[in-house]
């Protein structure tokens, strides 16, 4: 495996052969997308990789959804580690918070790529953000809703008449369509309560399901001492419903570009680049758990080592494998994506969306040369021998 330090690698973007190449790698409301379509493209882009030397680091700004945590290690670690420097670029990670919109940012100018779910940023892009994904990293949705396992609450079916959390903020969509898909009125069947950042609502039996992260709020569960034991929660004090496993999984982070610069070659070799050192990012961190960890404790994380590993743990489980390469997108899931925002109404009867996203809401065409320069370096990129690792978790996470 080759160093990439000193040197940028670039498939020669930004001339007229790459126009044609983002018109058949895009994607947009239907899944007419195949591999068939975007196949000959990437090899002929590949083909064309050169190497040149980095004289000055272009600077580029990448916004998050949240704080510093191992939800973004890959970021994190191909900062770290020099991937972004090996592609000549200097990153900037911009941390996000409850009133940060990651994808306002980057359509109004403050960022040059972020991060985002999927139906948040579909319904801003609906709105007149001038967005693209570029990159589905996540293949599928960590989202869960949690219930003491004496609650009776083992299916959607089961919140009838019960407080069901949610927080808000865009992420209250796939609870209100697991709550649709069992027949239910979110507005009239349950009592819908918006609930913190933390698990306390349960825990104090506020609420009767809350909403969950498998990478994060789940394990403040099991973090958690039992006051009638002394010790920690263990898994099978609660019941667990995987919106992945309903069928009511939306995809969630991806790599956000503006649409209007990806106009101009020069970004799109920005993007063609910063996508390569990200995957790679994330490939260190699927084959080097802990040391991502670290690295996104290091960069100022509040969450304790066990509880950051886990994160890592459980992150990793969403993007491994992925079967297409990793950051390529499934258009099944898109659909999926795309219908139950389209189908599933909120508490005021709005949906996520009014209208199929337009042709070239997402497009795979620098997924495709990211991946395919990746293999030309030796690197696994569809990770499909994974195997999570085992992790201990402590009191409160540390």
């Amino acid at each position: 495996m080759r160093s990439l330090a000193t040197r940028r690698m670039t498939g020669l973007i930004g001339l007229a052969a790459v126009a044609a190449i983002a018109l058949s790698a895009c994607g947009g409301g239907t899944t007419t997308e195949t591999a068939e379509t975007t196949e000959p493209a990437v090899e002929e882009t590949s083909a064309a990789v050169v190497e040149e030397e980095c004289v000055t680091p272009t600077p580029v700004s990448l916004q998050l959804q949240w704080f510093a945590q191992a939800q973004f290690a890959g970021y994190y670690a191909a900062k770290d580690l020099g991937f972004y420097e090996q592609q000549c670029l200097d990153v900037t990670i911009l941390e996000g918070g409850v009133d940060i919109v990651p994808q306002t940012q980057l359509a109004q100018g403050n960022a040059d790529f972020a991060i985002s779910w999927v139906p948040k940023a579909l319904a801003s892009r609906e709105q007149g953000a001038n967005i693209v994904n570029v990159a589905q990293v996540f293949q599928k949705s960590g989202t869960l809703q949690v219930a003491w396992a004496d609650s009776g609450i083992t299916t959607p079916a089961d919140f009838k008449g019960k407080k069901v959390g949610n927080w808000g903020f865009g992420n209250e969509f796939e609870v209100f369509a697991a709550i649709t898909g069992a027949g239910l009125d979110p507005a009239k069947d349950v009592t819908n309560v918006q609930q913190g950042f933390d698990m306390l609502g349960l825990l104090n039996r506020e609420i009767d399901a809350a909403e969950a992260m498998t990478y994060n709020e789940y394990a403040q569960l099991l973090e958690a001492i039992n006051p009638d034991t002394g010790e920690l929660y263990q898994p099978e004090d609660f019941n667990v419903i995987s919106y992945e496993e309903v069928g009511v999984g939306m995809l969630q982070d991806a790599i956000w570009a503006s649409e209007e610069r990806l106009a101009d070659p020069a970004y799109q070799d920005i993007t063609q680049r910063f996508l390569t050192a990200s995957f790679q990012g994330w490939i260190h961190c699927r084959d080097n758990a802990e040391e991502c960890a670290d690295i996104v404790t290091a960069n100022g994380s509040k969450l304790g080592k066990s509880h950051q590993l886990w994160m890592m743990n459980e992150v990793n489980k969403l993007i491994w494998p992925s079967p297409n390469g990793i950051g390529v997108m499934d258009p099944v899931k898109w659909t999926q994506t795309v219908e139950i925002s389209l189908g599933t109404k909120n508490l005021e009867g709005a949906t996520v969306l009014t209208a199929e996203p337009a042709e070239g809401s997402y497009t795979t065409q620098y997924a495709e040369v990211a991946n395919s320069i990746l293999v030309g370096e030796g690197f696994d990129v569809t990770g499909e021998g994974y195997t999570a690792i085992e992790v201990v978790l402590n009191e409160g996470g540390n």
